[in-house]
């Protein structure tokens, strides 16, 4: 009597022989007898793209006004807070100013002396004009007399003009606000002394932070490739869609904002441009001096996209694997990444229409046939 065939083997010979033939069923063979794999594939289409770029940026107020004064003295009154609002035309600091009442009134009495010599100097002057037509005084009593009456009449314009020194001198000890802000630190405090030059810091400074100026640069290739696909500098001012702004905590700003300005100069040690996009701030919650980025968007339109997972890399160059007479090729191809990396724009190297293998590229090697597990 015969036993069965495998009767008496060992319990691992049983248990590798049953993996063996479960692997060969779960397998499909090539017409020579080798495994072929399955993999997703996908046909490439045109399609309608928004690319999203970051650009680190500087926040500024849209005037950054640094106060000083324009007379010397004592500060002796504060009349504002850090971080208050104020109006052009607002008193922010006062300088001591008896000093420069004394000079006006000085000033203004040598006004009314200087009026009355004109006075005294015209009376005479027309005295001497009659004697002279009476022959009682020569011509050179005359025009000595004429002379001291421009002078006195020059003396008048002279005083008057110092009067008016004398006034803006006094005004300038009431440092007011050039332009509606927010005002910045106060280094200087009550008797602190103040001076329009030779201070190593100002007053204060006022920000105007009604719309706010957020700079960024493009190194030069970048803008001209917006220049190419907008026409021209003012095509790009026109037509570029609204920039958001991303905050340093990386929160996205509630407001969009609009390029403003395309400096004409590309800075020789950086090779970059520097722009200027302008941000309404209503709130508030923007502040001059603080950082960010700008995420600028451009559409692309009828561009081959492909999933991350479709490529490869190799001595950094990106690779797609083609589907050729049923088997994968290699072929390199020179992408641009957006949506964080996770999807490329595919500039060259691929055809509209052709199929790759859209995922599993990592496992593949040249000449394998693929059966296509799910075309997309």
């Amino acid at each position: 009597m015969k036993r069965p065939l495998f009767q008496g083997q060992p319990c691992w010979f049983m248990t590798a022989l049953g993996c063996m033939l479960l692997l060969s069923s779960s397998c499909k063979e090539s017409s020579g007898g080798q495994p072929v794999a399955e993999y997703a594939t996908m046909a490439v289409t045109p399609t309608d793209k928004v690319l999203t770029a970051s650009y680190s940026a500087t926040i500024r107020g849209r005037q950054d006004i640094e106060i000083y004064p324009q007379v010397s003295g004592t500060l002796t009154r504060l009349c504002v807070t850090e971080g208050q609002e104020v109006r052009a035309g607002q008193v922010l600091f006062v300088i001591d100013q008896v000093p420069y009442r004394a000079a006006l009134q000085t000033a203004t009495a040598n006004v009314e002396a200087a009026t009355a010599a004109l006075a005294t100097a015209k009376l005479t002057f027309e005295s001497k004009k009659e004697l002279f037509a009476k022959k009682v005084v020569s011509s050179f009593d005359l025009q000595t007399a004429e002379n001291a009456w421009l002078s006195a009449k020059a003396g008048l314009a002279q005083a008057r003009a110092q009067e008016v020194i004398a006034q803006n001198n006094l005004s300038y000890t009431e440092v007011k606000s050039p332009a509606n802000g927010v005002v910045g630190t106060l280094p200087y405090r009550v008797g602190a002394l103040v001076a329009p030059q030779g201070m190593p810091q100002p007053l204060t400074t006022v920000s105007d932070n009604s719309n706010m100026y957020v700079y960024f640069s493009l190194t030069e290739n970048q803008l001209l490739s917006l220049v190419r696909q907008y026409g021209s500098k003012q095509g790009i001012l026109e037509q570029l869609p609204e920039v958001e702004l991303q905050l340093n905590d990386k929160s996205l700003y509630n407001r969009k904002g609009r390029i403003e300005s395309i400096s004409g100069v590309v800075d020789r040690s950086t090779g970059t441009v520097s722009l200027r996009a302008v941000f309404p701030n209503p709130e508030g919650w923007l502040y001059s001096g603080t950082s960010g980025n700008i995420l600028l968007s451009t559409e692309r339109k009828n561009c081959l996209c492909i999933p991350q997972t479709a490529a490869f890399e190799v001595q950094d160059r990106s690779y797609v694997y083609k589907i050729v007479d049923g088997k994968a090729s290699a072929s390199p191809v020179a992408v641009t990444r957006l949506n964080g990396g996770q999807e490329y724009i595919v500039e060259d190297g691929l055809q509209a229409g052709e199929v790759i293998v859209a995922e599993g590229v990592g496992l593949l090697r040249e000449g394998t046939e693929i059966i296509a597990k799910n075309h997309q």
